[in-house]
């Protein structure tokens, strides 16, 4: 069964357009877990604009305090820049895996002043300065994935950094709509990544219109769904909005 994280970055957002906590990205979270959420996504950055400190610390303590609807372990994944610098309370994104120890760590090559993430790692330029980075995590436990596009090329010198996963970069993809040729590219680059050993995420602008064919590209492991699912939530409700997205995954593995 292919995993669906819920990132709950669009809750924070709409709660810090007021002060004080309504919503709750806590409850909200509780409540995609109930509903069959299989992990919580996160992506903090530098101008807090939607997730906080305090909330990585909230949240990885309700995923460490809650199991899967199988039973398995929640998974708590954390995403973002690790190149970004400190800024007033946000104390970089190694210092907050440091202190949370989430499942899964997601690096990505997004700028501070990106309205949100719009191309994977090129690794022939950054590769080297990532490697201590992924060490520094591993050393921790903690699971590391990389957001690339669906480049055999990069996807080799993923590879060759030793991280565990790739995160697929599936904007494109989302914004072809039936793009038969584009989907095949995404299917030969998840097979190969398989074929080297890396277990294959994929997320950005999936949908319940793309979701359901994108779920079928070869070997996926778990799909990090956001905006569209909370976009979703306004008419479904939350809950329905979930296991509607579960429904998917579930169809493309039966």
């Amino acid at each position: 069964m292919i995993a669906l994280s819920v990132n709950v970055n669009k809750i924070a957002l709409i709660r810090n357009s007021r002060e004080g906590n309504y919503p709750s990205v806590l409850d909200y979270a509780a409540t995609c877990i109930t509903a069959g959420a299989d992990g919580i996504t996160v992506h903090p950055r530098p101008d807090q604009r939607h997730i906080r400190p305090d909330d990585v610390c909230e949240l990885s303590k309700l995923c460490r305090s809650k199991t899967t609807v199988g039973g398995a372990a929640l998974e708590f994944n954390i995403e973002g820049n690790p190149f970004a610098e400190p800024l007033r309370d946000y104390p970089g994104l190694l210092v907050l895996v440091e202190q949370t120890r989430p499942q899964q760590c997601t690096l990505v090559p997004d700028s501070t002043d990106q309205l949100t993430s719009d191309h994977g790692f090129d690794l022939s330029t950054s590769g080297e300065k990532l490697k201590p980075l992924i060490e520094a995590l591993q050393s921790l436990n903690v699971r590391v994935s990389l957001f690339m596009d669906p480049d055999k090329r990069q996807l080799d010198l993923a590879r060759e950094l030793g991280v565990e996963r790739i995160e697929l970069y599936t904007g494109p993809f989302a914004a072809a709509q039936d793009n038969a040729a584009l989907f095949s590219n995404y299917c030969a680059a998840s097979r190969h990544a398989t074929d080297i050993g890396l277990g294959v995420n994929a997320g950005h602008d999936l949908n319940l219109r793309n979701l359901g064919q994108f779920a079928t590209a070869p070997g996926l492991l778990e799909v990090s769904i956001g905006h569209a699912l909370i976009v979703d939530a306004i008419e479904m409700g939350l809950a329905p909005a979930v296991k509607a997205y579960k429904a998917l995954l579930g169809q493309a593995c039966s």
